[in-house]
């Protein structure tokens, strides 16, 4: 196994990981499982659902927990897929990430929102007040939708081109940056003696105009305990990695091949100088789904069994949509064509058709693998057997830490705190306590300072 000396780019002694909230689970035949009680069916419309996984993972201490978003039924036109994808259930993560603020104490809560069908001014404001309500934990997921039927719930007859969205997902973070940064840090003097609340010498308006944007400031609230939320990347794209090389605390990313992970993972990191930022200041998070149980037969035996409950039809429309075309007519147990390649479609579905050829199989093998994996690292066995996959992983230059995906709630998340990750600490690879109290410290994140006070308007943002 690689030592960290041998990897000169893997700059942290201890993993980072985050548990991803998500209705009944990661996988998509999770709702099926026999341990998924009716009652469970329906939580993921409350409260207590969410206040349990995120109580849960705080108590094994793990950093973060994150609640993806979907505005629209992505499946809405397509009948096999509307009637058995569970996943496709989202409430709003800013309600209820303000709504664990109370319940929780040190876990970090990210949560994401949209640069294409968003305003800068809005997403600011939200995670500004998440920041102070929570004491410092909030984080904003960038996400730019890749869903194109988001477009009509949006006033919108077309999704933007991913180039368009990315560049303006580019200055909407500058906007959104240079609005948390509206008041100084001590701007607010609270002087009742002198009669003074705000020094408005510590005001700064970011009044900022482009042919897409329009927005004066300042934010109506006061600059945040830590500085700036905590910013994370979702994607594998282009775009992705070039945003989270400027802009990102971290990155999300599925990155199912060890040696492509690893050329993902150095090209990530070497694009930071170019910003002026060292490899430390950005944390790469590939994906795991986690099937742990006390021995890998008994391991394996739950992941065969969560197979099993994916039928081809579902798995051949689940992958037609990563495709953007229907794939229905290819044979099952021939190869994928190369003309997918020439797709306009996510950028992990290059990903899933190397994985394809590069391990000779079928349009239903992978039909059935990526609707069993959505293109992560499934992992699978022992906790010996799973730590050894994560350590190489850790140690070799793929991963600064894992996005965690339970098959399902809430015997998924448990297996993965009572099992997994007593294996990790017993390994020095995860830690035992908070080192601070907010997410920033917890990250081992400086806080930003604020910049010198501006005279130029805010275009120079």
């Amino acid at each position: 196994m690689a030592r960290e000396q041998d990897t000169p780019l893997t700059r942290r002694k201890t993993m980072i990981l985050g548990a991803v909230t998500r209705g009944t689970g990661s996988h998509l035949a999770g709702w099926r499982h026999p341990s998924v009680t009716p009652d469970g069916l329906k939580a993921a419309s409350k409260l207590s659902h969410y206040a349990d996984i995120a109580r849960l993972a705080e108590r094994a201490k793990m950093h973060f927990v994150f609640l993806a978003d979907s505005p629209t039924v992505t499946y809405h036109a397509n009948p096999i897929l509307l009637s058995r994808a569970a996943q496709d259930y989202y409430l709003d993560p800013m309600m209820v990430l303000a709504a664990l603020a109370p319940l929780t104490q040190h876990i970090g809560l990210v949560g994401s929102m949209s640069t294409t069908y968003g305003d800068p001014y809005t997403v600011a404001r939200a995670f500004a007040s998440l920041d102070h309500l929570s004491g410092g934990r909030a984080s904003w997921n960038i996400v730019t939708t890749s869903n194109p039927t988001v477009a009509q719930n949006f006033g919108r007859d077309a999704h933007p081109d991913k180039a368009d969205r990315y560049d303006r997902a580019e200055t909407f973070v500058r906007i959104v940056k240079g609005l948390w940064d509206s008041f100084e840090d001590d701007a607010f003097v609270r002087d009742q003696a002198a009669g003074r609340f705000l020094d408005p010498a510590k005001m700064h308006p970011v009044n900022f105009k482009s042919d897409e944007f329009s927005v004066r400031g300042p934010l109506n609230v006061e600059r945040s305990p830590q500085g700036h939320p905590v910013l994370f990347v979702a994607g594998s794209s282009e775009g992705a990695r070039q945003m989270a090389a400027e802009t990102a605390d971290a990155l999300f990313t599925a990155q199912p091949d060890v040696e492509e992970g690893r050329r993902f993972y150095a090209d990530v990191k070497g694009r930071l100088s170019r910003f002026g930022r060292s490899p430390a200041d950005l944390a790469i998070l590939p994906g795991a789904m986690i099937i742990v149980a006390p021995t890998d037969g008994e391991a394996h035996a739950k992941h065969a069994d969560l197979k099993a409950r994916i039928d081809i039809e579902f798995g051949v429309q689940y992958l037609s949509t990563l495709a953007s075309t229907d794939l229905s007519m290819l044979p099952l147990d021939e190869p994928l064509p190369d003309w997918l390649r020439r797709q306009p479609a996510w950028s992990r579905l290059e990903l899933v058709m190397d994985m394809a050829k590069r391990d000779r199989m079928t349009f239903r093998e992978i039909a059935i693998h990526y609707a069993d994996s959505y293109g992560h690292q499934v992992l699978v066995g022992s906790p010996n057997t799973i730590a050894d996959q994560m350590q190489l992983l850790f140690e070799s230059g793929v991963a600064d830490g894992f996005l965690l995906r339970s098959t399902h709630y809430p015997a998924g998340l448990d297996d993965i705190v009572t099992l997994l990750i007593p294996e990790l600490q017993r390994r020095r690879l995860f830690r035992t306590d908070y080192e601070g109290t907010t997410f920033r410290d917890n990250l081992g994140l400086a806080r930003p300072p604020h910049p010198s006070a501006r005279s130029a308007p805010a275009t120079a943002i």
